[in-house]
């Protein structure tokens, strides 16, 4: 599949741009804040929502007829038509300035920043960075980038180190919450993400190859960004960068961890034997 990748044309679609709106209303806000383990309570007009809830906001929608086999639609359009049949998000930047808050109708203009090929220990890689600005009526909200890999399926994926992993780091912060299929099913529903690896078992495990579904790197990301906001007396980082590691897989506990670095902190979800899945360093 990778010998068919022209990187040239896919670059093309560096600097292309679209624009998206939506309203965050109280029954997003309850629902997130129930998938990201907070009081639900009832959010009123003016209300901040969850520091992530862009990311539930504006999603694009397709026909079934438009579908590919993986629950994405199919390739082409606003990102470019990446030959390989894998697609995952690897990680990226925000950059926090203000809340959304209920009530709030945001809009989103997104950027291709760039293309670029690598290659890794399953072959090909490509990754597209995407720019997102959001915005509401009160000014900027939230400035991001995110790194989406597009890799080729292998008959036996890499789902962990092949080297004795490290010992697990020590958190000087952690909370810990179980893996569950409705948890991963309910972020797909509020972000309206039918990418089948997240809820379809058998596609998952037959088809790509994984032993099990796999935890959004979204829903990591959103946690522990909310978990370095709760450690920082409810401020968000003014800079959040971070990268997924390894997947983690639904089915047992995980655990979302901090500790102090540099005068800001640096944060991690692990998985049930306290590897790291996904890292990130949040500064204010």
């Amino acid at each position: 599949m990778s010998d068919t990748l022209d990187l040239d044309h896919l670059r093309q679609w560096i600097g292309r741009s679209t624009d998206a709106t939506d309203v965050v209303t109280a029954h997003l806000v309850m629902g997130l804040r129930a998938t990201l383990f907070q009081e639900i309570g009832e959010p009123k007009p003016g209300d901040a929502a969850p520091w992530t809830t862009h990311w539930c906001l504006g999603q694009p929608v397709f026909p079934m007829s438009q579908l590919g086999p993986d629950g994405h639609p199919t390739r082409g359009g606003f990102l470019p038509p990446v030959p390989l049949p894998r697609r995952m998000w690897a990680g990226g930047e925000l950059e926090f300035f203000d809340a959304l808050r209920v009530g709030d109708a945001p809009k989103r203009t997104s950027r291709i920043s760039d293309v670029t090929v690598k290659t890794g220990s399953t072959g090909t890689l490509c990754f597209v960075s995407v720019n997102h600005e959001v915005t509401t009526s009160r000014g900027l909200a939230i400035r991001e980038r995110q790194d989406i890999v597009y890799r080729e399926i292998t008959t036996t994926p890499s789902v962990a180190p092949t080297k004795a992993p490290s010992p697990p780091p020590v958190a000087k912060h952690r909370e810990s919450h179980m893996a569950d299929p409705v948890l991963l099913f309910r972020y797909s529903a509020l972000t309206f993400n039918g990418h089948r690896i997240h809820y379809d078992r058998d596609y998952v495990t037959k088809v790509e190859g994984y032993p099990g579904l796999i935890f959004h790197g979204p829903l990591q990301a959103a946690l522990i960004v909310e978990f370095a906001a709760k450690l920082h007396g409810g401020q968000p980082p003014k800079r959040f960068v971070y990268r997924g590691l390894q997947p983690l897989f639904e089915g047992s506990e995980f655990s979302v961890n901090a500790s102090d670095k540099d005068g800001g902190l640096e944060l991690w979800t692990a998985n049930s034997e306290g590897q790291p899945t996904m890292k990130g360093t949040a500064s204010w």
